[in-house]
């Protein structure tokens, strides 16, 4: 497994174990590329349908005027000010406390500690340079020019949006399977802060919440854009999957049965245990739910040096084949099925279908009457979108 870049590379190159790379975490960066792939596919999307002569998102778009070779003023300022501040005031803290930042990124650099210091400095030069800037391109007589936003253009704020609100509710949905372990405020700041811990249903919903929210105040049509957002969150989510597998974060299956004689793929698409799994610590510690009696294993001395103590099924692995598949089969259906919003009902309902499943052979904690929480949000999403393509086809009937 490959917790972090530094143990991709060890194994490609002979580079050291936890090295410099170890703050590039396999997770997080598998999670950055499901977001891009995410925004590229809403994109070729909606350059297409915005071509379209009677295409709806046509409502969206918006004529914006801005003026060229105007007088540098304070909001021209503040932006890189703050930015030269944040990056001073974290990047000497973050030098300072490298051991620790190597470890949980996201717990150091979420935090108010740093450095005040090089923070005004950073202010002082990157805000100078967008005055210093905005003031070369000045003109005697400023110009005003106007140009259409439309859509395909906003892609950038809809993917940002998503990530940022479908991380956090992933966050406090995985908080919720382990609310009784928190026992004090300082337990839930760690672990909302901490680099793992995601349940991806929290992030869709939570999500989708935002992006809809967005998505009417700029007044582009609501059920035309879930149906492009469809294949885009489901193509997101198998790659996500991916960065679990990569990482062995501790979303795999159950005891795997013997693999039988008839098996003819790679004998790790039936069952592993997971070596070097992130999960582990250098003590073998078990921060999830991870089978009993790790076991070490020699790799010169390398932080994640514990593997399962049995074979599991790589459930993130069917996970992330069943999601791809999902994926090219909503673009093949998308210009045959006409009903707006259908097509994003049929996803959620796939992919209630898909996640109910694959939670037979993962491990997961007894939510409530004998079913985990994934289970019981899997029959939610099944049922809305079976009823929402219910009443989409009976509305299109009339």
């Amino acid at each position: 497994m490959y917790p972090d870049l530094s143990y991709f590379f060890h194994d490609l190159l002979g580079t050291d174990y936890d090295n410099w790379l170890a703050i590039f975490k396999t997770f997080g960066l598998l999670l950055a590329i499901s977001l891009v792939l995410a925004g590229w596919v809403v994109y070729r999307q909606l350059k297409v349908l915005e071509q379209e002569e009677d295409s709806p998102f046509k409502a969206a778009f918006t004529q914006v005027n801005t003026i060229i070779g105007a007088a540098p003023t304070w909001k021209d300022v503040i932006p890189g000010a703050l930015t030269g501040f944040i990056i001073g005031f974290k990047l000497f803290h973050i030098l300072g406390q490298f051991e620790e930042f190597k470890q949980d990124p996201v717990k150091i650099l979420f935090t108010a500690e740093g450095d005040w210091l090089y923070g005004i400095i950073g202010a002082l030069l990157l805000g100078g340079l967008y005055y210093w800037d905005k003031h070369r391109r000045k003109l005697p007589q400023p110009k005003t020019h106007t140009y259409t936003l439309k859509p395909s253009d906003r892609v950038g704020d809809i993917i940002i949006l998503s990530g940022v609100s479908g991380v956090l509710g992933a966050k406090i949905f995985a908080m919720f399977e382990t609310i009784g372990e928190m026992k004090t405020f300082s337990d839930f700041t760690d672990q909302l802060l901490s680099g793992s811990g995601l349940a991806i249903y929290g992030g869709l919903i939570v999500g989708a919440f935002v992006v809809i929210w967005y998505v009417k105040r700029i007044k582009m049509p609501v059920l035309n854009t879930m149906d492009v957002a469809a294949p885009a969150m489901i193509l997101a989510m198998g790659t996500g999957r991916l960065g679990c597998h990569l990482s062995g974060d501790g979303d795999w299956g159950i005891q795997a049965a013997a693999q039988p004689d008839w098996w003819f793929l790679p004998d790790w698409l039936w069952s592993m245990d997971y070596p070097r799994n992130v999960n582990m610590g250098r003590t073998g510690v078990q921060e999830g739910m991870i089978p009993p009696d790790p076991v070490s294993i020699d790799c010169d001395g390398c932080k994640y040096h514990f593997k399962l103590g049995y074979k599991v099924y790589p459930t993130s692995v069917y996970e992330f084949f069943m999601y791809t598949g999902t994926f090219a089969f909503l673009m093949f259906m998308r210009k045959k099925i006409l009903i707006p919003g259908f097509l994003f009902f049929l996803y959620m309902s796939i992919y209630g279908v898909e996640r109910w499943l694959i939670e037979k052979i993962r491990v997961n904690d007894i939510f409530w009457m004998g079913l985990t929480q994934a289970e019981l949000i899997s029959i939610g999403f099944f049922t809305i979108g079976l009823f929402g393509m219910g009443i989409l086809y009976a509305r299109s009937r009339k």
